[in-house]
């Protein structure tokens, strides 16, 4: 017995949308950090991560970037500032707990170090 045209469409689209459904659940395999060491560049980093919450210069004319994650316990998105919650007259303290990424870069804007808290 051969199937209607409609059935068919029907069929498809479920089979459709059981793989966009299944594909929408992988999760993004974490940065491995060790192998951009030497070529990773303080441009892509903004570019990658958006603004850094704290920029310093080392005394060697490198910079350090920081961008500070949501406090332990949250999901682990970058909190560059934008939509914290925190309103005028507020501020937001560091403490040993709170979730970092920081990156070290040389005087060309090459990657030479990093750590993270998370």
């Amino acid at each position: 017995m051969k199937m209607k045209f409609v059935a068919k469409g029907s069929l498809l689209a479920v089979l459709v949308l059981a793989v966009v459904f299944i594909s929408g659940c992988a999760t993004v395999p974490p940065v491995d950090w060790n192998s951009r060491v030497g070529s990773y560049t303080f441009a892509q980093a903004v570019h990658e991560l958006g603004p850094p919450n704290r920029q310093s210069r080392l005394s060697n004319g490198g910079t350090v970037l920081k961008w500070f994650l949501q406090p332990a316990g949250g999901a682990g998105v970058p909190n560059n500032g934008m939509n914290n919650g925190f309103g005028v007259g507020q501020s937001m303290s560091v403490g040993l707990n709170d979730r970092y990424l920081q990156l070290t870069f040389d005087t060309n804007g090459v990657l030479t170090d990093w750590s993270k808290n998370y």
